[in-house]
């Protein structure tokens, strides 16, 4: 539990100051003016009295207990005062300080010894480099930010603590922008966003969870605890540096597809968090759910005074994905009656220009009670005869008289809209400048309840032959090599019931020919070489070969090629393949990412993956929804059912494929990328076959 953070009985400020520039003054003025109810704790050697409150030269010298110590003084300092905190019996510590992970290898040591010290004393730590804590209810500010940001049922995360202040101010300059609890997050050395979440997931006060990150810990626990916690409650994120990272060199096809924007796109989804591209989005998102009841089904009604903006509306309304409300024949002729015969009494209800606060308020009531309605977005262009104030009073008693269903408002303009828009706030009703942006709210709010109405994930474990794989490693291994070859490949991927066509290894041309006859013409030859990944970069694959002396051919042709392009690679021979039927090519694989492990990978195979990069990824283990759910989430999925009169795909097997690809490698951390590129898929009930599997293990040492 974190209650010391956010409802603390006593406070200490570890580097409180007189001095009104110093950190350490900005910290107790904030504690003092934002009304802490607690016993306040001021630690300043050289000062007796500082706002009102005795100071003390240590946390050792005070006779009361102290729930939280906030440390606001230079990096070389803090152990020290962390050791003291530990003999007091302090549970829990901000450490505002920096210089520590931040600052480069030493700051690093720093930091390392701030986390045994407080290992050791039991103390849970939030940062160091933070901006502090904030409590609106408790009332607790314990930040050196300007001022106390207004109450709201939004809970906030930042690891960034400057965005914070920035926000921090946003909040205060009006609007529906605040906050129940705020903490910036730091260097994360204790506290982190899977410990907040968990904190905040039964938070009475706390609507919303919001959060920024720029790196999250421990990946598969963060999706654990966040699929428990956005059962109940949205969480909304905002990821920043996805770019950066995985950008080592890779040797598989999904390896060049994966990266850590994919895995943190799948984390989130499989989680059920919503992701928002930008600030704008992450706050636009925040208010609809903080303010406004979830919308019960994705029909939206639009009543605007002018059509300009209403068509926008319905065009955002239909990329999003939701559905215009068709109103229901009474609704239409009661608005009929009502309305003035140029208006518009269908969807977009259009009330015209010259409305009065009474056209509007009638036209919400009917479209409000309308059974065929799950939302309602009004829409205010400042004409001469707009009542603004009195519109948005009406709106905002109509929609606190409901409260079944979520109203927007999108008054547009500036300086003439401004006092209804604090109309507006007051009666709690969101507004948006333009309609896209209350398109995205209503949007986030339809994916949200779908996340709440989805199975939670039954994981199923296929009969497999774990030990032949281990086998297959350790010969690998023996050998100083990482990269499997093709037929090792095979006897993994067969080991985990993935179908794949009979094969057999050739170290001659005679060879070559008697596996042929042995499986029956026509058969594929491919260069069996560790060191030779991609093959048809080389040349090194032939395909339907029909006699004897087509495959002798090849394999002199396949062999020369590889030993002219690729010197140093170990020659093993050629595979011998029987030719597989065609099919449907697809592509299932995996990378392992560093921060969620393996990365799952489905799309359109062959050639062109990674060009087309039609492809969709998940975080392993999954469930069987889950793969079902990949298959309609690439671009092409209408070519598995069937078009221009083809056949329809197996998606049964290919979901199979995905679970028993997803087992093999959560059984096996030392599998860092592979491919199954093409598994070609044939008619329902006919399954698949993965006719060229990939493998590379992870490097000892």
């Amino acid at each position: 539990m974190l209650d010391a953070f956010f409802s603390p009985a006593s406070v200490a400020v570890i580097g409180a100051s007189r001095e009104e520039t110093k950190l350490g003054y900005a910290v107790m003025r904030n504690l003092v003016t934002c009304g802490y109810p607690g016993q306040l704790f001021p630690i300043n050697p050289k000062a007796d009295e500082i706002l009102g409150h005795k100071a003390y030269p240590s946390v050792l010298a005070v006779p009361d207990p102290i729930d939280l110590a906030v440390l606001v003084i230079p990096y070389q300092f803090v152990p020290g005062a962390l050791r003291e905190c530990a003999q007091k019996g302090v549970p829990a510590a901000v450490i505002i300080s920096a210089g520590f992970r931040e600052a480069g290898r030493e700051g690093v040591e720093r930091e390392r010894e701030v986390i045994a010290i407080a290992k050791g004393g039991g103390i849970r730590i939030i940062g160091p480099n933070v901006l502090g804590v904030i409590d609106t209810h408790t009332p607790l500010n314990a930040t050196f930010a300007a001022g106390m940001p207004p109450a709201a049922p939004i809970a906030f995360m930042s690891q960034s603590g400057a965005l914070g202040t920035a926000i921090l101010d946003l909040s205060l300059g009006g609007g529906l922008i605040g906050f129940s609890k705020f903490v910036s997050l730091g260097n994360k050395a204790d506290v982190s966003e899977i410990d907040l979440l968990e904190a905040w997931a039964d938070d009475p006060a706390s609507r919303v969870i919001l959060a920024y990150s720029e790196g999250l810990p421990n990946g598969q626990q963060f999706i654990d605890v966040a699929r428990r916690v956005t059962r109940n409650k949205p969480v909304v994120a905002l990821k920043s540096g996805v770019t950066s990272a995985g950008s080592r060199a890779v040797s598989s096809h999904t390896g060049s597809l994966a990266g850590s924007e994919q895995a943190y796109r799948a984390a989130f989804q499989q989680a059920g968090v919503l992701r928002a591209e930008n600030l704008e989005a992450l706050f636009d998102i925040a208010q609809a759910f903080a303010y406004q009841p979830l919308a019960p089904g994705d029909r939206v009604a639009i009543v605007t005074n002018a059509g300009g903006p209403g068509i926008l509306a319905t065009d955002a309304l239909e990329h999003a994905g939701l559905k215009l409300s068709r109103l229901a024949p009474e609704t239409v002729r009661m608005l009929t009656g009502f309305l003035p015969d140029a208006a518009s009494a269908y969807n977009p209800v259009d009330v015209l220009g010259d409305a009065r606060a009474d056209r509007y308020a009638f036209a919400l009531e009917k479209v409000l009670a309308d059974a065929n309605v799950d939302a309602v977005l009004v829409i205010l262009t400042p004409q001469a005869m707009t009542e603004i104030e009195a519109t948005a009073d009406l709106i905002g008693k109509q929609a606190v008289g409901q409260s079944a269903k979520p109203v927007l408002a999108c008054f547009m303009g500036a300086a003439r809209i401004q006092a209804g828009i604090d109309v507006l706030t007051r009666h709690r009703i969101p507004n948006y400048p333009f309609p896209e942006r209350a398109v995205e709210a209503l949007e986030a709010m339809s994916r949200y309840r779908a996340i709440r109405a989805r199975p939670l994930p039954e994981y199923t474990r296929a009969d497999v032959d774990s030990a032949k794989v281990t086998e297959v490693f350790a010969q690998a291994r023996a050998e100083g090599r990482v990269a499997l070859g093709d037929m090792e490949a095979r006897q993994v991927a067969e080991a985990y019931g993935l179908r794949v066509p009979a094969s057999r290894l050739a170290a001659t041309a005679d060879e070559a020919v008697e596996a042929a006859r042995a499986m029956g013409f026509p058969v594929v030859l491919k260069i069996a070489s560790p060191d030779i990944l991609h093959k048809t970069d080389i040349g090194g694959v032939k395909v339907n070969l029909t006699n004897p002396g087509d495959v002798r051919d090849a394999f002199d042709l396949i062999v020369y090629r590889a030993q002219r392009y690729e010197p140093d690679a170990r020659i093993w021979g050629c595979q011998v393949q029987a030719m597989a039927p065609k099919g449907l090519e697809v592509l299932v694989g995996m990378n392992r990412d560093p921060q969620f492990g393996p990365l799952v990978t489905f799309g359109l195979g062959g050639v062109l993956v990674e060009t087309l990069k039609d492809v969709t990824f998940r975080i392993a283990p999954f469930s069987r929804h889950e793969a079902g759910e990949m298959l309609s989430e690439i671009r092409a999925h209408a070519l598995l059912d069937g078009v221009r009169g083809g056949p329809p795909s197996d998606k049964a097997a290919i979901i199979d494929a995905l679970l028993r690809v997803g087992q093999l490698v959560t059984d096996f951390p030392e599998i860092v990328e592979m491919d199954i590129n093409p598994l070609v898929v044939y008619e329902p009930g006919q399954g698949a076959t993965g006719i060229d599997v990939r493998m590379i293990l992870k490097e000892i040492g």
